[in-house]
């Protein structure tokens, strides 16, 4: 087992987990793109995989071809290389279907299953209340029958229910739904199937057919894990040990797929890579690197404490990463500019070249320009007052001479004392010399969250908390060498 210190929240979780011998899986379904809590699922399978020496299955849980599309399909695989992930084999679950398919067969005639066409109100009432649906008195042969029919799409609106046990504890064990009927074209397989089985019915078939010795699932899904017990055991299928892990929940964030797939449908979004969206393309967009997103969810580990996390301290330690490479260059918002007019400073402009970094020379060097008027903003010099004295960033010390207001725009009237190295107690501005030949404009754009609450109820609906303010753009005045940022 890997000593590597990244994995020492990871240790004696696994039950019966030998060095070589891991197999895990990650199985997104591709109706939309990862988004930062699959990024989690994907990285405990990832990194359990390599800590045990063992492997990761990439699986594409392509049961509902309604959803489904070639394009996220190919994005999650971007997606993952994107995070460093290399899975050692990527399988869909619809490459298994005909053996699903078998599976079901013996289910059915080994009194296992059984065909239902109730509605989906009626199996409700039935599960709240522990009532037999009348259809468990069906024959195999009946039963078997009507599973012909509906693969190939002669009963709608059957379905096939496993028979559990109806006074379960978990609702969700009382009997549930293994196939559907879904007459819809499938990405890879068009029209050939007509009814598809349901990820309680295919998951603990397929994770014992690829070999897979731990299944990590979200917490959620704990109650059905008697379900997924259940199906291996009757099969006589290899039995996979299963372990709960945390959901990762963020504050005012959508991880529905559904609902992100509103955003983009209304135009809310410009599509999955909108930077405000918890999409990998999306924070990615922003600004995220992969090394922080690693560090934040290998530190949490595989914990079964659900928190609701604010995102702050992936952003910190973001800024850990980028902040040692990241170039300087300085833009003013047009509409909140001010001047400082030098009056001792009688060339109209001079150059230096300072470092784009100050800490990090390795990044080369930008010409910058010295000027009598100078663009600072509105807010540093509002509140000047006459003899005090200013900090030039990068500059040096001024003393205010006069402070002049008139429609909203300031004018400060200022004498450079750059023999005054006390910078202890003065209030510090940053500055671009006014120079129309090589100042420019740019648009700087804020981001805020796409809701306004920060934890959305089971049953709300994002359209009633839609933060209408989530964008915001201003035109800015950049230093002209800014022109080299791509």
């Amino acid at each position: 087992m890997s000593d590597d210190p990244i994995y020492k929240n990871f240790k004696n979780v696994l039950k019966g987990a030998k060095e070589g011998l891991v197999v895990t899986r990650f199985p997104p379904e591709p109706s939309g793109f990862l988004h930062i809590g699959h990024v989690k699922a994907a990285m405990l399978n990832y990194h359990y995989a390599k800590m045990y020496k063992g492997k990761m299955i990439l699986r594409f849980d392509d049961t509902n071809p309604m959803n489904e599309k070639i394009e996220f399909v190919e994005n999650i695989i971007r997606d993952l290389k994107t995070l460093d992930i290399v899975p050692d084999e990527v399988t869909h679950t619809s490459d298994h279907f005909p053996v699903i398919v078998e599976y079901m067969e013996k289910m059915i005639n080994e009194g296992n299953a059984y065909a239902d066409n109730g509605s989906g109100e009626e199996m409700k009432n039935q599960r709240d209340n522990g009532i037999e649906s009348e259809h468990r008195k069906k024959s195999p042969e009946e039963n078997l029958k009507i599973f012909k029919d509906m693969l190939e799409g002669k009963a709608e609106g059957w379905c096939i229910r496993g028979k559990m046990n109806m006074q379960d504890k978990f609702k969700c064990l009382r009997d549930p739904v293994f196939y559907r009927c879904k007459n819809e074209s499938h990405h890879r397989h068009g029209t050939k199937y007509k009814a598809y089985p349901t990820y309680d019915f295919a998951c603990p078939i397929v994770d014992a057919i690829e070999g897979v010795t731990h299944a990590l699932r979200t917490i959620e899904y704990h109650d059905r894990n008697g379900g997924y017990a259940w199906v291996q055991k009757v099969l006589g299928l290899r039995s996979v040990v299963i372990y709960d892990y945390s959901r990762l929940n963020l504050v005012s964030t959508i991880l529905s797929k559904r609902s992100l797939k509103w955003f983009v449908e209304e135009n809310i979004a410009d599509g999955w890579n909108d930077p405000r969206f918890p999409t990998v393309q999306g924070i990615m967009r922003r600004g995220m690197t992969p090394g922080a997103l690693k560090r934040f969810m290998l530190e949490q580990g595989p914990s079964k404490n659900t928190n609701l996390m604010e995102w702050d301290k992936l952003w910190a330690y973001n800024k850990d990463v980028v902040d040692s490479k990241a170039a300087r260059y300085t833009a003013i918002v047009k509409e909140s500019q001010a001047s400082i007019v030098l009056d001792n400073f009688d060339a109209k402009i001079t150059i230096e070249t300072h470092p784009l970094h100050p800490k990090n020379p390795a990044l080369g060097t930008k010409p910058v320009l010295f000027g009598k008027t100078l663009i600072v903003e509105k807010e540093d010099v509002r509140d000047l007052k006459v003899d005090e004295k200013i900090t030039l960033m990068k500059w040096g010390n001024a003393i205010v001479k006069k402070v002049e207001e008139k429609d909203g725009t300031f004018v400060v009237q200022a004498s450079l004392k750059l023999d005054d190295k006390d910078f202890k107690k003065t209030k510090k501005l940053t500055w671009i010399a006014k120079d129309e030949t090589t100042n420019f404009e740019v648009t700087l754009v804020e981001l805020d969250h796409l809701i306004t609450k920060k934890k959305v109820e089971e049953n709300e609906s994002v359209k009633d908390i839609v933060n209408k303010n989530s964008y915001i753009s201003y035109t800015a005045i950049a230093e002209g060498c800014a022109k080299e940022i791509q």
